[in-house]
């Protein structure tokens, strides 16, 4: 699918008050280990359908610190991923969610949620404050996930309002009043957008 640009933004605006990081049994969270590439891999062509993504994406970048690239096991085998990266633009207090992904075959038990938890864990243990992350308009699980962990829309472009419009009516009730929570307004202007 197309990404419209620029990608969509969240914020969680208060990494001091993360809830703790508990995980369903005979799973763990880890940060990266030689040898963890290949899982790494797996893991995120199958989240974001791209045979191209390799290590070295985050490996060439200069914020790439291995202790960053956190990982849910299943056992020993990581299934999901999360990076607690840092963006030099975004000041020294605020953390960027990076590379979220999870394998299919655990999808349902917020595995992947699980691992972005850990990576803002990851994030506070930096002296983070607050968290950003960057998404597409047509990766509704995703957005659902990070609404649940409470993520809230960020505008930082104005064709970004009638574009969460679109998502909020998409996500249902729950959901919409996550998003209406923001500063969007959301539901103001005509019929399809109220309430």
């Amino acid at each position: 699918m197309e990404s419209l640009q620029p990608q969509l933004s969240m914020l969680y605006d208060d990494l001091t008050a993360l809830p703790a990081l508990e995980l369903p049994g005979g799973f763990t969270a880890r940060t990266f280990r030689k040898g963890d590439e290949i899982a790494w891999e797996a893991i995120i062509r199958e989240s974001f359908a791209n045979e191209e993504i390799g290590y070295g994406h985050m490996t060439r970048d200069p914020e790439y610190r291995p202790e960053r690239v956190w990982f849910i096991c299943d056992g020993d085998a990581p299934v999901a991923t999360a990076a607690a990266w840092h963006k030099s633009g975004l000041g020294k207090e605020t953390g960027y969610l990076h590379m979220v992904g999870l394998l299919h075959r655990y999808a349902g038990r917020a595995l992947g949620a699980k691992a972005s938890l850990a990576a803002m864990h990851g994030m506070v243990q930096e002296g983070r404050r607050r968290a950003v992350l960057d998404t597409d308009d047509f990766r509704i699980p995703a957005i659902k996930t990070y609404l649940n962990l409470g993520y809230i829309p960020r505008l930082v472009h104005e064709n970004q309002l009638a574009r969460w419009r679109a998502i909020a009516a998409q996500l249902g009730e729950g959901y919409r009043s996550r998003v209406a929570r923001t500063d969007l307004n959301l539901d103001a202007g005509s019929g399809s957008d109220r309430a």
